[in-house]
């Protein structure tokens, strides 16, 4: 079994990488902390935009002398970022001088590394290494380099993440193992081993956070063995970026498992209904795609509007005329003869960005409400994501200024905890040219302003 060396410092670790590929992104406290000694002793230097990025100066020097970049004088690597757009030539030199011999020779020494077992210096290189590669898939992308390049530049990505993330997942294994022999720190003071042979999160590389996340990834590797990889190549296959996000998404590192998380049910709280129904008008056919055991649909129909019942889960959900709900894959599904719009609370994780592009391109729905997480409005790692809020934005997105009652899963039986997730309900509408606008209007909302006088009374 490999081992995870916590003798090394944190200062020699930081020092390596930097002095390897140019530049390192200190993203741990201990890493930070290293990082500001590193520059007093004038070792390494700060860039002036990117408060965690840390260069070598020698090498940022001898690079503006030879006309390879700088900024005119700071010394601080030239990221591009105050630049007007470039031609397509000067724009491909960037590119090919990420993805040159020194970018691919860190990706092999990490590889090494890695397969020697020093896996904390073979992850602060990879690391470095993929966001290197990163950035030179996005100048290209950009300033519309030649897809060649760009393809490189996302191979390296690829394989710096695939190194990274093996790297992470033995050091989490490692950091388990010496938590169960008792030799790995739990945090407070004194240090729970008084001998002082313990080693701490920070002097694995990883916060606990980012162990955490590794321990979720060594698990769906141990369930699927070569997920990591597979996913990773997916994403290059696609001509997408193989970015860490899109990672944990495809392989399916959420807080709950999918045992825990069964079917993906979350029933739609009444306050929502009630809401939305007060603020937004529909077709009077609707279509509720994910209709679970019918929380929405129910609300529809009590509002007067007749309701089409879909799941990929037979509940047996029926309609008030007693037509049981399809069984049918949504993300497959073609839109139904009469168009109808779409209500329904999407399920989350993985699959939320495909779910939705899909309504928009194939059922095209006059009118669709969402009731969504608000950090559906970040994100651009996902095509699909895109798609939706940049490409086909919504028209309104009615933002709860009071988080909802908590969404429990189906057939959650433990404790009754507060939500601690702010929602919102998206919708897109269909304008007269027969498109989705360009704009988006935000309001804020109160559930309990919409609520039937019993319900308020309740909730008092």
């Amino acid at each position: 079994m490999e081992t995870v060396r916590p003798q090394a410092t944190t200062q020699s670790r930081v020092l390596e990488a930097v002095k390897a590929s140019g530049s390192y992104r200190c993203e741990t406290g201990a890493e930070q902390k290293a990082a500001l000694k590193l520059n007093a002793k004038g070792l390494i230097r700060r860039d002036s935009k990117d408060g965690f990025l840390w260069y070598d100066p020698d090498a940022a020097a001898k690079a503006a002398q030879a006309g390879e970049g700088g900024d005119g004088g700071s010394g601080a690597p030239d990221t591009g970022a105050d630049r007007l757009p470039q031609p397509v030539e000067t724009t491909e030199i960037v590119v090919r001088r990420h993805d040159a011999s020194d970018l691919l020779a860190t990706v092999e020494r990490a590889r090494r590394l890695l397969d020697d077992g020093d896996v904390i210096a073979a992850r602060m290189l990879a690391s470095a290494a993929y966001d290197q590669a990163k950035l030179a898939a996005q100048y290209g992308e950009r300033f519309k380099a030649a897809e060649k390049l760009v393809g490189k530049a996302r191979a390296l990505q690829a394989d710096a993440l695939l190194i990274e993330t093996r790297a992470k997942i033995k050091i989490a294994r490692e950091w388990d193992a010496a938590q169960e022999a008792g030799t790995g720190s739990k945090g407070g003071r004194p240090k729970t081993v008084p001998d002082g042979n313990s080693f701490t999160a920070a002097d694995t590389g990883l916060s606990r956070k980012e162990i955490h996340e590794a321990r979720k990834l060594a698990a769906a590797e141990e369930r699927v063995p070569g997920i990591v990889e597979r996913a990773i190549q997916a994403r290059i296959e696609a001509g997408l970026e193989p970015s860490r996000a899109n990672l944990r998404a495809a392989v399916g590192t959420a807080s709950a498992t999918k045992e825990e998380r069964g079917d993906n049910l979350y029933q739609t709280p009444a306050e929502a209904m009630h809401t939305l129904l007060a603020l937004e008008k529909f077709s009077s056919l609707v279509l509720e795609c994910a209709c679970g055991r019918g929380a929405i649909s129910g609300r529809l129909e009590e509002a007067g509007y007749t309701v089409s019942l879909a799941d990929l889960v037979d509940y047996g959900t029926a309609d008030r005329f007693g037509e049981c709900q399809r069984v049918e894959d949504f993300l497959t599904s073609e839109t139904l003869p009469e168009r109808p719009d779409i209500v329904t609370n999407p399920p989350y994780g993985a699959l939320l960005n495909r779910f939705i592009a899909h309504a928009l391109k194939v059922h095209r729905p006059r009118k669709m409400a969402l009731l969504l997480n608000l950090n559906f409005l970040c994100g651009f790692d996902d095509d699909d994501r895109n798609f939706a809020m940049d490409e086909n934005p919504p028209a309104r997105i009615w933002v709860f200024k009071r988080r909802l009652p908590m969404m429990h899963r189906d057939g959650w039986d433990g404790p009754e905890a507060q939500s601690r997730m702010n929602t919102a309900w998206f919708v897109w509408e269909l304008d007269e040219a027969e498109g989705y606008g360009n704009a988006t209007e935000i309001r804020r909302v109160d559930w309990k302003d919409f609520m039937p006088e019993t319900m308020a009374e309740a909730a008092e």
